[in-house]
């Protein structure tokens, strides 16, 4: 997986310590494996790569700080200089200190993690300036498409079926190997009962897991919408659940630590304030909405909007939701050198007639109109034929996840 193994490269000899965060099952552990296999061939001994899986059998019952400086100890020789893996290290207790000390010898240390309460509340206060936080997602369309290469898969000489396929399984690197949906749903479902065993509810006492599961529900089935709270809270009420606004924020703070979700706030062009109201949430993968839910039927434009969403995080982009006035542009973004660029979202720029297409349109370059500045602007759809007028560049979106676009 180029794309994480390329921003990571420049540090591998560095003692600044490499976490590698993403939901479970997302691909870190073959991500740790990648490195190691490109440090052999660089020349690296095998002497000097300690790799620790902390969820396999032989290293399960590592459970406390000395139990894991003890199994470190216990693998290394008599080298100089040594590289040190440690796969899901939030399974122990107290590893910061461990961590900490090995880097201190100048040892290039890469951890993964499955959830940000390793960051949030572990690291961030002890190794504050130590780290650098990678974060990973599961397979983008390329990726998918190349694993099934891999796995000698048929792909669809249509892109745009294999797209539609691509958008029901999701990106989970595991579910390539079945053929059914069904089994690909099931094994999504079973992500999700992981992450609320290990990474929620043994991390935080849920005081109500009724309410916690429809929250979560609830952000599962308006991925891509604006979010209101009170909406939230009146839906909860109506449907006999008794809890509080504080609770409900504690729950979805829970989601996204655990990586099923992640927030975008809205920015006002205006003011130039960043708002935390109305906000959206997008899913780490659309498979989850799919496998969590009995209606299979594809909704072009929210779907695609979570997709373009999770592209332009994986590329480190930032990003907000821009408020222009009583208008809304679907995303502001700004790369890594500082540049800005506005990006709409659609399935098709094409309606049923001539006035429907112009009414699409209008909708959708309206936005553009009210900005002022001289930054980019894009349509991303899945229109097979570009519409190009008032300097807006108009992309497809598959051209952009297969890397024929950029933005």
């Amino acid at each position: 997986r180029e794309k994480y193994l390329k921003k990571i490269r420049p540090f591998y000899d560095s003692d600044i310590i490499k976490v590698i965060t993403g939901i479970r099952r997302c691909g870190k552990s073959f991500i740790l494996k990648a490195i190691m296999n490109e440090l052999i061939d660089r020349g690296i001994p095998k002497t000097q790569i300690i790799y620790i899986p902390l969820d396999r059998r032989g290293y399960k019952n590592i459970k406390t700080s000395e139990e894991l400086e003890t199994k470190i100890e216990y693998m290394l020789g008599d080298d100089e200089n040594y590289y040190l893996f440690i796969d899901e290290v939030q399974n122990v207790f107290g590893f910061e200190s461990v961590i900490h000390a090995y880097a201190e010898e100048g040892y290039s240390i890469f951890l993964t993690g499955s959830n940000s309460y390793l960051l949030s509340d572990e690291i961030s206060t002890k190794l504050t300036g130590r780290y650098l936080n990678f974060e990973t997602f599961t397979l983008d369309f390329s990726e998918y498409l190349e694993m099934k290469r891999f796995f000698k898969k048929k792909i669809d000489q249509d892109i745009y079926v294999e797209f539609e396929e691509y958008i029901l399984n999701g990106g989970f690197p595991k579910t390539i190997e079945f053929d059914d949906i069904q089994a690909r749903q099931t094994y999504t479902r079973g992500i999700i009962s992981e992450i609320f065993e290990k990474d929620v509810k043994t991390r935080k006492r849920i005081s109500n897991v009724p309410v916690y599961e429809r929250v979560q529900s609830f952000l599962l089935n308006n991925y891509s919408a604006p979010f209101s709270l009170s909406n939230l809270l009146e839906c909860l009420e109506k449907e006999g659940y008794k809890t509080k606004a504080t609770t409900v924020r504690g729950y979805i703070e829970d989601l996204k630590k655990a990586k099923i979700i992640y927030e975008c706030n809205r920015f006002d062009l205006k003011s130039k304030k960043s708002l935390r109201r109305e906000q959206k949430y997008y899913l780490s993968d659309l498979a989850i909405y799919f496998a969590m839910n009995t209606d299979n039927r594809l909704s072009y434009g929210p779907s695609l909007e979570n997709m373009v969403y999770l592209y332009l995080a994986s590329q480190d982009y930032q990003i907000s939701i821009g408020k222009i006035g009583k208008l809304e542009c679907d995303f502001i973004t700004r790369n890594t050198s500082g540049d800005y660029a506005y990006i709409q979202v659609t399935y098709t720029m094409q309606g049923e007639d001539i006035k429907a297409t112009e009414r699409i349109k209008e909708r959708e370059y309206r936005p553009f109109r009210k900005i002022r500045d001289g930054y980019p602007r894009y349509i991303v759809s899945l229109d097979r034929f570009r519409d190009q007028q008032e300097g807006v560049h108009h992309i497809n979106a598959i051209d952009l996840f297969l890397g024929k676009e950029k933005i």
